[in-house]
């Protein structure tokens, strides 16, 4: 199997098995999608992807981690359809990411509380977060398969649901996070609830109109939280259920420990110039505590993806440092059906087209993560 190979992703077909991964662009002045977003989408499919993620396109306003982002609703629709119809024309499918930020949620700019399984303090937004009801919760479960209702109508081929990152879904099934003593805490099928409903509703709403995909946290990196053998188990519910086509493995605390996803270097000078003081000085004296350094390597996320391989017999997604030919090869040599890219794409949105015309060609992209910061200014993206 080559990963230049034509390749099918639930009822989608896909002209080859590399993913732009969801990335925040910082271009959606408005919460709407504009010519900047439409441009940037377009360049990657241009590129040589088989499909582009649109991120991130909460199923709530309060679901945003910042108030500028992209939530699903009519108004949405017709600047998304035009970035839609743009990927269309260079040849590549589009996909939306649709979830609910939960506890990651900014909570200032979008002027209510962030909801989480627990009420606990957000040491990003110095604010509390809220406990989310049970009310909170079917409401949040029930805009997710709206969401995608609204996807299709804007001419998206797929919706990648965001179970990661202790985002809504993903804070459910941390036990760090969620010490609830009713029917969504306490054992892993309780806090797995979240996550299979999300996917369920949207499974129950698009049938096999459009490709769904999910986003899981094989582990979150952080002492006490969800980690790999629970992980593997949701998986499992997930391939069971039939909700999902497949699953993009990834991991991380965006609320903890984000660079535990990105590895490389942690440019805490750079994310301290983005802030006023008396945040900036923070992030300087005590930045290295939350934005921690990981050694970086190619397909880093291997080792624990080939368990979820082992274990499974769906679609699945590798993320995770990919930047070379040679790593592509290896993922398919080892059963993955499909590998999504984001850093190397953005240093290099024309990346693709060379490696499929030169193996040999090297990424460009020094895994500096100087990209992360620039979300803040809205000039570049980072992974969502």
């Amino acid at each position: 199997m080559d990963v230049f190979d034509q390749a099918k992703l639930g009822p989608l077909p896909l002209r080859n098995r590399i993913i732009k991964a969801a990335t925040f662009e910082g271009m959606t002045k408005g919460a709407l999608a504009g010519d900047d977003l439409v441009s940037f989408h377009r360049a990657h499919a241009a590129g040589g992807v088989a499909m582009t993620t649109v991120a991130y396109c909460a199923v709530a306003p309060e679901g945003r981690t910042r108030r500028d982002q992209i939530y699903m609703r009519p108004d949405a629709l017709p600047g998304l359809r035009r970035l839609t119809d743009a990927v269309h024309a260079e040849g590549a499918a589009a996909s939306a990411q649709i979830g609910h930020a939960g506890p990651v949620a900014n909570s200032k700019s979008n002027h209510v509380p962030a909801l989480a399984p627990s009420a606990s303090f957000n040491p990003q937004a110095m604010e509390m977060t809220r406990r989310a009801t049970v009310a909170d919760i079917e409401r949040v479960t029930a805009a997710h398969a709206t969401a995608a209702e609204l996807a299709i109508e804007a001419g998206f081929d797929a919706v990648e649901i965001h179970l990661g990152h202790n985002y809504f879904a993903s804070s459910f099934l941390s036990p760090k996070l969620n010490k609830r003593r009713d029917g969504y805490g306490g054992s892993l099928a309780n806090r797995a609830k979240v996550a299979l409903g999300a996917a369920r509703a949207v499974r129950d709403a698009v049938g096999d109109r459009i490709a769904i995909l999910a986003k899981l946290n094989m582990d979150d990196g952080v002492p006490g939280g969800f980690w790999l053998d629970e992980s593997l188990q949701v998986a499992q519910w997930l391939e069971r259920d039939g909700s999902v086509d497949a699953l993009e493995l990834t991991a991380g605390s965006s609320l903890l420990n984000p660079m535990y996803l990105f590895r490389g270097d942690a440019p805490i000078r750079e994310f301290a110039a983005t802030f006023k003081q008396p945040v900036r000085l923070g992030i300087k004296l005590v930045g290295e505590r939350f934005i921690r350094a990981y050694p970086y390597q190619e397909a880093y996320l291997l080792d624990s993806a080939r368990q979820f391989r082992a274990a499974l017999k769906m679609p699945l997604i590798l993320l995770g440092g990919i930047s070379q030919r040679a790593t592509m090869d290896l993922a398919m040599a080892e059963g993955f059906e499909f590998v999504a890219m984001a850093r190397a794409l953005l240093r290099e949105p024309d990346l693709l087209n060379r490696l499929q015309r030169e193996p040999a060609t090297r990424s460009l992209c020094i895994h500096c993560n100087k990209c992360m910061p620039t979300t803040f200014t809205s000039t570049h993206c980072v992974l969502a």
